[in-house]
């Protein structure tokens, strides 16, 4: 039996769902955000590159957010797991733990799923001492020691940009990438160390302080760059919305997916993830559900 009816029901509350709220809310539209209260981002202490939030710890910034959205009526929040989402456009019926909301519109804004190797001190050291995104974590890091996982060629041009914030860097294949001539002839032109052999396991505390290699040598690390395979939650899986080549939704210039009345924003769209983009999104998919969902509540004469 239906709880509750909204206007959109958006899954997930980091800085896309948020956004996304804010500005529905402010377009006087009805939206609960449903957030299982487990962010992707966790593990870090604080988020950057947000102007005027750099360095706010992500929970102070999502209770900044709340305090805001608390000025909007038309905008509640459930903390619990979306369980399905059926139905089709203008009449979803997404199930909650705790019962079904219907819903005219639904906003995916749950993010990706890291999947995570096995390397002995790898789960350890993430979020802390291996990092994605340098725009996010880099300058606190900057001119130490850095290295960079690259399973692929991409990855390799991605250890000469990362010369930006260190002038020690080694890009380490873990044995498993063939590496072009000409990738090689520019990492050396760029200082950019090249290591072949696999990697075996990570040293350190509190803080990365080693990469171990076959055959045992240990070379001085403190920072870890790494882009580990990412995976869509089940609820985005379940939903069968197409995905691009590289796993992630994909979505028109509104922000739609495959799927007639169903969006997504953040990092669940794009490689290029992190929060400020997340925002962009949520904002931008949020202004379009507004602009669609007013002409159809006003010709319907229900507003």
């Amino acid at each position: 039996m239906v709880g509750m009816s909204v206007d959109v029901v958006i899954v997930g509350g980091g800085p896309a769902g948020l956004s996304a709220a804010l500005a529905l809310g402010r377009g006087r539209k009805r939206a609960l955000v449903v957030d299982a209260g487990t962010p992707r981002n966790a593990r870090a202490v604080e988020m950057h590159n947000v102007v005027t939030r750099d360095g706010t710890p992500p929970p102070e910034f999502r209770r900044l957010a709340w305090e805001e959205l608390a000025r909007y009526p038309s905008i509640a929040k459930r903390t619990e797991r979306v369980l399905t989402i059926e139905g089709e456009l203008g009449a979803f019926d997404v199930t909650l733990e705790t019962g079904v909301v219907r819903a005219r519109r639904v906003l995916l804004a749950v993010g990706m799923i890291d999947e995570l190797p096995d390397t002995p001190g790898f789960q350890a050291h993430w979020g802390r001492s291996i990092f994605q995104c340098p725009y996010c974590h880099a300058w606190e890091v900057q001119d130490r020691r850095f290295g960079v996982l690259a399973s692929s060629v991409d990855l390799l041009d991605f250890a000469i940009f990362v010369r930006g914030w260190s002038r020690d860097v080694i890009a380490f294949t873990d044995g498993g990438l063939e590496v072009p001539e000409d990738i090689r002839q520019r990492l050396v032109l760029a200082n950019v160390g090249l290591e072949e052999r696999p990697v075996r396991a990570l040293h350190g505390g509190e803080h990365l302080e080693a990469i171990e290699l076959e055959g045992g040598e240990r070379v001085a690390r403190e920072v870890l760059f790494a882009r580990p395979p990412q995976r869509q939650t089940d609820i985005v899986r379940a939903l069968g919305v197409d995905l691009d080549a590289q796993g992630f939704v994909r979505v028109d210039e509104s922000q739609q997916t495959s799927r007639a009345g169903i969006y997504a924003a953040g990092d669940l769209t794009t490689f290029a993830q992190g929060a400020t983009m997340a925002i962009a999104a949520g904002t931008l998919a949020a202004a379009r559900l507004n602009h669609e969902l007013t002409r159809e509540l006003v010709l319907a004469a229900e507003i």
